[in-house]
């Protein structure tokens, strides 16, 4: 089976920006847009604050930015800070068969990775991008496979990561075999549904995944030998042959509101209820959610904080009830303290539906059932989360709206009409050096 890693580790070095299709390259573009948006969104958020003071005291150095607040540290300190980013709002894309966030456990490794290195031009970090994606949902689908306990993206994440750094770092076949190996045995291997059950910062355990990752190539760069990377152990061969023909890529889901996955069907069916009928929150008397086993399981408890607001049930169907949307202003204080919106959450009854359980990871179903005060019963029938491949993407204005609306309260109008100029062309940059610049609050683009 050594022939699978093998084959990982040509397309890792060798794959070129001009190997790539067309659509491929229009999507790391899509997927860089929207998960840039997401760190930089997530830059203001408790976990972030904590983390950035953390890596400014204890990895200390000058080489790599944490985004937004502009602090310098050394590129572990930037991978980590800023994958706590990425994943702070719970607005990143995921893909669906690894119950997981590759755009966030590859970004921040492949930001500090460039700043580290001589800046690669915008061809060399799209494509970069594009073999982290790969590699990351690979190494997803064989962790799922290999272990019955769901692990959490850090998990696999970081095996993805270390794929990314080290192209863009220049290691050889050989080093990156070992430096994947170290990221592997090293990356955390997180019990998932223990953070459902109880949400905390520690969340999809992305961003110790990214620091992981870019360590593990620094590491055997100085020649730390690690375990043989998992692609060997594949169940299945197809998913390793397909690599560099099939992008899974392609297959990815983005997030139109700022909570977990599993409650977005829920909400996009609470959202759909409401626009037929012309509701009002005030009217309702009882709303019953019927969904998947793992949606069941999130909380309808009061959030006390973000992260218990965004791994919550209850919570995101009422703020959706009562603000159209769930962005980043219902999942953060003060808004998820808000009484009227707790006591419509109350109102919220959840049960398992086998029918969408049989589905589940393929398609995350929800049927919400609202009853009115004055005796009516509203139903949204059985409903998808929005922007749900392959039928319901977000075309590239959609993505580019959430952009603006997520980003624009942190940078401002003018730094994000020109980032996002930036990521269209991205192609035709000579470094990253002016995207980062750009993304750091008050400087400009050029210094």
């Amino acid at each position: 089976m050594e022939v699978l890693t093998n084959k990982v580790l040509r397309f890792i070095s060798d794959t070129r920006f001009e190997d790539l299709p067309d659509n491929v390259i229009h999507q790391a573009k899509r997927c860089l847009l929207d998960t840039l948006g997401a760190l930089l969104a997530g830059s203001d958020t408790p976990v972030v604050r904590i983390m950035s003071s953390f890596a400014t005291k204890y990895f200390r150095g000058t080489e790599a930015t944490i985004l937004v607040s502009g602090e310098r540290v050394s590129p572990v300190g930037a991978a980590l800070a800023n994958g706590y980013a990425c994943n702070a709002l719970d607005i990143d894309d995921g893909y669906r068969m690894v119950k997981g966030h590759p755009g966030a456990c590859v970004l921040p490794v492949l930001l500090a990775a460039s700043e580290s290195a001589v800046h690669p031009r915008g061809t060399d970090f799209l494509t970069a991008l594009v073999i982290g994606y790969e590699v990351a949902i690979r190494a997803g689908l064989i962790r799922h496979a290999l272990y019955q306990t769901y692990h959490s993206s850090g998990s696999w994440g970081a095996v993805g990561g270390a794929a990314v750094a080290g192209r863009v770092l220049g290691l050889d076949q050989s080093t990156l075999r070992e430096a994947m190996g170290v990221a592997e045995y090293h990356a955390p291997i997180a019990p998932m549904m223990k953070g459902i059950e109880k949400p905390s910062m520690v969340k999809d355990s992305i961003g110790w995944g990214t620091m992981v990752a870019l360590a593990s190539v620094l590491m055997a760069q100085e020649g730390f030998i690690g375990i043989e990377p998992l692609f060997s152990e594949s169940p299945d061969k197809k998913w390793i042959e397909g690599l560099g023909n099939e992008y899974l890529m392609l297959n990815l889901y983005f997030k139109p509101y700022a909570v977990c996955r599993w409650s977005l069907a829920a909400v996009t069916g609470v959202l759909r209820v409401m626009k037929q009928n012309d509701l009002r929150p005030r009217s309702i008397s009882r709303i019953r959610v019927r969904t998947f086993e793992a949606a069941a399981a999130l909380s309808c408890d009061h959030p006390k904080n973000t992260e218990e607001a965004q791994y919550n049930l209850a919570y995101p169907v009422a703020a959706a009830l009562y603000d159209g949307q769930v962005g980043p202003s219902q999942v953060l204080p003060p808004r998820i303290f808000d009484n009227s919106l707790l006591e419509l959450a109350d109102k919220v009854e959840v049960e398992v539906a086998s029918e969408f359980e049989q589905i589940f990871p393929q398609k995350t179903y929800a049927e919400v059932v609202i009853r009115t005060e004055d005796g009516r019963e509203l139903t949204s029938g059985p409903v998808q989360p929005l922007w749900e491949p392959p039928n319901d993407l977000p075309a590239d204005a959609e993505l580019e709206e959430k952009f603006v609306g997520i980003v624009e309260p942190v940078l401002g109008p003018q730094k994000v009409q020109e980032i996002t100029r930036m990521i269209w062309d991205f192609e035709k940059m000579d470094g990253i050096k002016p995207l980062i610049n750009g993304c750091i609050r008050g400087q400009s683009f050029k210094k």
